[in-house]
């Protein structure tokens, strides 16, 4: 008889993780007031707590790269990585003290771990809004084959402003064309303003291109709508290839900069340990 597989709820789930969250706050809020009682050398305990989680939060890209072992699921790994991170910039604001860090070492390391967390949370915003954003706008494009998919636009609007020509061998809409529209064809634009979704600089240029109809003769004015078509899609493109390009870059930013302070952190303890006491 096969068995039926139980599979727990995303919130459920969320919740789950919340209060064990929540829960190791607390364990250790008590643990580092104990120790500090005691007059445990708590920047120690602290420091190596936060060492640990950073391993453990970088060991999350090594699972994403060794896909052919079972090692659970890895929503669930991402789960447990998003934790983590929030577990750990408490861990560091008491390793710290809640205060800025003395000494050139420990303060490139504060820099390196803010700017990973940073990135960090960065990044699970717009891994959850982007991918939204993108199936809501236009048809999906792979990243690789943007510089194709705009090649071929701009071959076709050419294309059409060509037929236009032989057709009425006038020279209107391929001096429009040349004056107002090519640039927007041969490259990508408005990236920041994809960011916040604005859309008034392809309405400003379709309005340009409707006022413009008035002084054609209809195969020029079929020949602009057509344009037209071609300048929402180019628009919609525009949209996922920055959109795209940040999910891509933060990136190579937060991995790289995870693993320097895997470095970093080792070689301030080397140094913690050779000389004893004189960092703290």
């Amino acid at each position: 008889m096969a068995q039926s597989i139980t599979i727990t709820p995303f919130g459920v789930r969320r919740r789950r993780y919340t209060v064990a969250l929540i829960a190791l706050l607390l364990l250790f809020a008590v643990a580092n007031y104990l120790l500090s009682i005691t007059l445990h050398r708590i920047a120690m305990v602290s420091g190596w707590t936060l060492f640990l989680l950073v391993v453990a939060l970088t060991a999350y890209n090594l699972r994403k790269r060794i896909t052919f072992l079972p090692l659970g699921r890895s929503a669930t790994w991402l789960q447990v990585h998003i934790f983590v991170g929030l577990l750990s910039i408490a861990v560091f604001g008491m390793h710290i003290g809640w205060r800025i860090p003395n000494g050139v070492l420990e303060v490139a390391l504060a820099v390196v771990y803010l700017t990973v967390a940073l990135s960090g949370i960065v990044g699970l915003w717009i891994s959850r809004i982007f991918p939204r954003r993108l199936s809501d706008r236009g048809e999906e494009v792979f990243f690789a084959r943007i510089p194709r998919v705009l090649h071929r636009i701009h071959a076709a609007v050419e294309h059409e402003v060509l037929a236009c020509l032989k057709e009425d061998d006038s020279t209107a809409v391929p001096e429009f064309y040349a004056d107002q529209l090519r640039p927007f064809f041969e490259r990508h634009h408005h990236f920041w303003k994809h960011m916040i979704k604005s859309r008034r600089d392809e309405q400003k240029l379709l309005r340009k291109m409707d006022a413009y109809t008035r002084y054609l003769n209809s195969n020029e004015k079929q020949t602009i709508e057509s344009m037209k078509d071609y300048v929402k899609v180019k628009s919609d493109l525009d949209f996922h290839f920055a959109h795209q390009t940040v999910l891509k870059t933060w990136l190579f930013i937060h991995v790289p900069l995870s693993y320097a302070l895997v470095v970093m952190a080792i070689f301030h303890m080397i140094l913690v340990y050779a000389f004893a006491g004189a960092v703290y």
